[in-house]
């Protein structure tokens, strides 16, 4: 209700001012939804912006598709305040099984995310990408998208070759229940290790790529293998984490079909280009890049840089919107991509930016060895759940305890990685994440348990009457926050900032903790406890919704 609502203001105020932006802002605590319209007017007309306002709400009120708002003028400010009939129609909506689920689109989405080098199991710094990505993924599809979710497999670069040296030489056996991922990073630190010591090796590195590149047969199969066995690994865990890719895209496709040498083949004629030998860049100095951007090296083998640009350009035939989720440490080498594809007439992808998420322990690096898995991480969080539910909930089971500790557990990181907005870094905080009484995951999934346990009391006690008239603060704020649910996933869309979505959950989380502390429900009577059960089922499908949305089970015990 709150998209039509805000729909029918921006309908009214562009009709009445003839402005396109009509300059919607949050209402505070005194409106649902307020207007500095105004100002703008002011500085066109020359007259007082407050004179300007009051004719505006004059106008809107005589104004036949006015229903259901009340709108006043404060100073320069037009609040507008919504009907309790809209109050009761989003308690409605919100109940329906498929609460937000907006229409469906026809636009095609690729979302590329995590894309982690197979070299080894994903650590820490690895997934701020996977949760950003697979939360985006998921509001995609909530918002009615066909979306492609997928991860780009290096199977062919300098990493890889290391790791496919390692294989051929160091002969490991892999160990009981050992996961493929943890097998193949004991090859490529052992093999790191020994060209540090043995520096003389590193030329057979690049022989082996030279090799895949020419389409050697044992060097692709060594090369692919070594891959497959490792993405195996990487796939159990991000399963884990409730991520699905549904597709993982070799690199080497890229290389083989033709594409590569296609769009490198419109590089090359472009008046930037550059050769030095069989090296060739671009030079981007007048795009403002300081540094050149190398598409071939000078023994001829192509980088990363130029297959990347074959697959957006294969992207590109497969949707019509293409978005990629990267590290701040690939801003620069995004933004060379983004130009090099708008030089040759291509369209760009959108990208998401994020800054790093690490542990009080420090920072981590695959190549020597140092850093803790995300397995490690997500072990370690059941754990302190299962302490936590343990002491909760001694009556349950072990199975259930630990069923709990585990969705518990995934929510916790999910969470406390997705909260904060991309572009700052953050630590995560194990007490934080785990603070059932504070705004983290079990915070949350501990509310909607709440509203479950509140409806199977009523349930027990005969159920209730539908009834939708509230008159209580608590439960009109409560309600009118629940009706702003698929506004949200409509603006994550619009701006790819999934912490609103973490924000809006918190918020209602607190706001129905306060209508059950200050409106009491199975004590009500007559239809004051009907419109307040009314009131916990909306709360707690609205609730279940946005947590499957941010990839957490909504628990109906805790």
């Amino acid at each position: 209700m709150y998209r039509e609502y805000i729909h029918k203001v921006e309908h009214l105020l562009r009709e009445i001012t003839g402005e396109d932006d009509v300059l919607l802002t949050d209402g505070g605590d005194h409106a649902d939804i307020a207007s500095t319209v105004a100002f703008a007017l002011a500085k066109k007309e020359r007259k007082n912006p407050a004179a300007i306002a009051a004719d505006i709400v004059a106008k809107i009120a005589a104004h036949p598709d006015s229903q259901g708002l009340t709108v006043s003028a404060v100073g320069p400010y037009i609040n507008f305040v919504f009907s309790g009939e809209y109050v009761a129609d989003s308690v409605r909506a919100a109940r329906h099984p498929d609460y937000g689920q907006l229409p469906a689109r026809t636009e095609r989405v690729i979302l590329e995310h995590t894309s982690a080098n197979p070299n080894g199991p994903l650590h820490v710094g690895h997934i701020r990408n996977t949760v950003i990505g697979d939360t985006l993924v998921r509001v995609f599809r909530k918002a009615g998208y066909p979306v492609d979710a997928q991860y780009y497999l290096n199977d062919m670069g300098r990493q890889i070759a290391i790791v496919a040296w390692g294989v051929k030489h160091l002969h490991y056996d892999r160990l009981p229940n050992e996961k493929g991922d943890e097998f193949i990073v004991r090859h490529y630190v052992e093999a790191n290790k020994i060209a540090r010591e043995q520096p003389e090796i590193e030329p057979e590195f690049d022989e082996m790529m030279e090799k895949i590149e020419a389409g050697d047969p044992e060097t692709v199969r060594l090369f692919h293998d070594s891959v497959d066995i490792c993405a195996e690994g990487i796939k159990e865990t991000l399963a884990a984490m409730n991520v699905h890719h549904d597709r993982f895209v070799r690199e080497t496709t890229f290389l083989w079909n033709g594409d590569m040498q296609k769009v490198l083949a419109r590089v090359e004629a472009l008046p930037e280009a550059q050769h030095d030998g069989q090296m060739m860049y671009l030079d981007l100095s007048d795009k403002g890049f300081g540094n050149r951007y190398v598409l071939r090296r000078s023994n001829g083998t192509s980088v990363y840089a130029a297959r990347d640009l074959a697959f957006h350009l294969w992207k590109n035939s497969q949707c019509d919107r293409s978005i990629d989720v990267l590290g701040a440490d690939h801003k620069l080498i995004g933004a060379q991509l983004q130009t090099t594809l708008s030089m040759i007439g291509e369209r760009p992808p959108e990208i998401v930016h994020f800054e790093f998420v690490s542990l009080p322990e420090g920072s981590m690096t695959t190549r020597g060895g140092v850093f803790i898995t995300a397995d490690e991480l997500l072990a370690e969080t059941k754990k302190r759940a299962l302490e936590e539910v343990s002491v909760r909930r001694p009556e349950l089971g072990e199975a259930e305890r630990e069923r709990i500790a585990s969705a518990v557990a995934v929510g916790a990181v999910r969470y406390d990685i997705v909260k904060v907005s991309a572009e700052k870094s953050t630590v995560f905080d194990w007490k934080e994440a785990l603070d059932f009484e504070r705004q983290s995951a079990p915070y949350i999934q501990y509310a909607h348990a709440r509203a479950c346990s509140i409806l199977e009391r009523a349930k027990a006690d005969g159920g209730f009457t539908e009834n939708y008239s509230f008159s209580d603060p608590y439960e009109i704020a409560l309600a009118k926050h629940i009706a702003q649910f698929p506004y949200v996933i409509e603006k994550v869309v619009v701006e790819l900032r999934p912490h609103l979505l973490a924000t809006y959950v918190r918020d209602l989380a607190d706001l129905f903790n306060s209508f059950y502390r200050f409106a009491p429900v199975l004590k009500a009577e007559g239809g004051v406890r009907d419109a307040r059960l009314t009131l916990v089922d909306a709360s707690r499908n609205t609730l279940a919704a946005a947590l499957d949305v941010l990839g957490i089970e909504a628990l109906e015990s805790m």
